[in-house]
């Protein structure tokens, strides 16, 4: 096992375009880090300069105590699983696992040692016969972790393994991926495009947009405490409602928003120089609920109602903003409903309207 270090790693491609801008984070031994971003936000070239498959244009990049930059993929001690399968049709189970190693000239025994704890770690054993054509997808990716896994390297690199996989197949090998690092305690760098797998599988996230670090954390402190607008809109779903006006005192505290509707922001304390300030205001759906209080409440229309099973997501209209509410299962509301709404003023986010950045009071 090692600890990863990337200190301000950067990717310009010989057209000028800039595909990371200085990226400097440290991944501890074992820690399972995820890389988390739009498409074209620059994760998967992190990735793959990680495992030396990008040249590296500037920084320094060092995988345990040795300095890798200019090292082969080869002697990196990294194994990587792709997006795609990639397993020889040809070659049964066995076959697959087992064909890394040989090239690296290991020995019978221990080629036979590593393919049968893979097969009984990831439930492969009564399948090492089979061809990739017999397999499920989920067993599929199961036989790439595998021949991931018999390397028995220091660093593992996965770049969006679950891409392929129905919403099901998703879940569970997701699990089997939290289990398998779990039990090993290697080093794992997991690239996804997908919050909910960020959210669920990592012990930290690195959040990325336009090959520029926005914020690098816990799961639950993202969600909690986002440092801007675009980490607030991305983590979570539903996704944040963001309210866009001017802080106003006026027989309690108001955001007066663009179009003159005001909000009413119940109990929220306030810095008194955000006064008379244009900001965005954000809420999680979760805090934005029915009024119990008719003097911190405000009407909304209901457009549309999902039920998801055990929980509610409606979504309301505000003098024009499309905002989302997720509430408990219980009598649903008509469509076209005006119901009195709350913000949880314990639970509100504030950015700056210009940077984007999170507002410290």
């Amino acid at each position: 096992m090692a600890s990863v270090r990337l200190d301000n790693i950067r990717k310009v491609y010989d057209t000028g375009q800039v595909a990371v801008h200085g990226a400097s984070f440290d991944i501890a031994d074992g820690e399972l880090m995820v890389l988390v971003g739009p498409s074209g936000c620059g994760k998967s070239t992190l990735l793959r300069m990680i495992a030396g498959l990008e040249d590296i244009s500037g920084g320094t990049l060092s995988i345990g105590e040795r300095v890798v930059n200019d090292v082969p993929p080869k002697d990196r001690d990294i194994a990587m699983v792709f997006q795609s399968y990639a397993l020889y049709p040809h070659m049964t189970v066995a076959e697959n696992l087992a064909f890394g190693l040989k090239l690296r000239k290991h020995d019978r025994a221990t080629i036979e040692r590593r393919i049968a704890a893979a097969a009984d770690t990831l439930g492969l054993a009564s399948m090492l016969d089979k061809l990739p054509k017999q397999l499920s997808g989920g067993q599929r990716q199961r036989v790439a972790l595998g021949r991931a896994l018999v390397r028995e390297p220091s660093v593992f690199l996965l770049d969006e393994p679950l891409s392929n996989l129905d919403a099901k197949l998703r879940h569970s090998v997701r699990t089997e991926i939290a289990r398998l690092h779990r039990q090993l305690g290697t080093t794992m760098i997991y690239v996804t495009h997908d919050q909910v797998e960020a959210m669920t599988l990592g012990q930290r996230i690195v959040v990325l947009k336009d090959g520029r670090v926005q914020q690098i954390d816990t799961p639950m402190a993202l969600y909690e405490r986002p440092a801007n607008l675009f980490v607030a809109g991305f983590l979570g779903s539903p996704a944040m409602n963001v309210f866009d006006g001017e802080l106003q005192r006026d027989d309690g505290l108001r955001l007066r928003l663009k179009d003159g509707a005001a909000l009413p922001m119940g109990q929220a304390q306030v810095p008194e120089s955000w006064l008379g300030r244009r900001i965005a205001v954000g809420v999680r759906p979760e805090h934005l609920q029915p009024a119990a209080q008719a003097d911190a409440s405000f009407a909304a229309r209901v457009d549309v109602v999902e039920p998801v099973g055990n929980e509610v997501f409606v979504n309301l209209d505000f003098a024009g903003q499309p905002l989302v509410s997720r509430v408990s299962p219980r009598s649903l509301p008509a469509l076209g409903e005006e119901l009195a709404m709350a913000l949880d003023s314990a639970h509100l986010h504030y950015f700056d309207i210009d940077s984007g950045q999170r507002l410290v009071d």
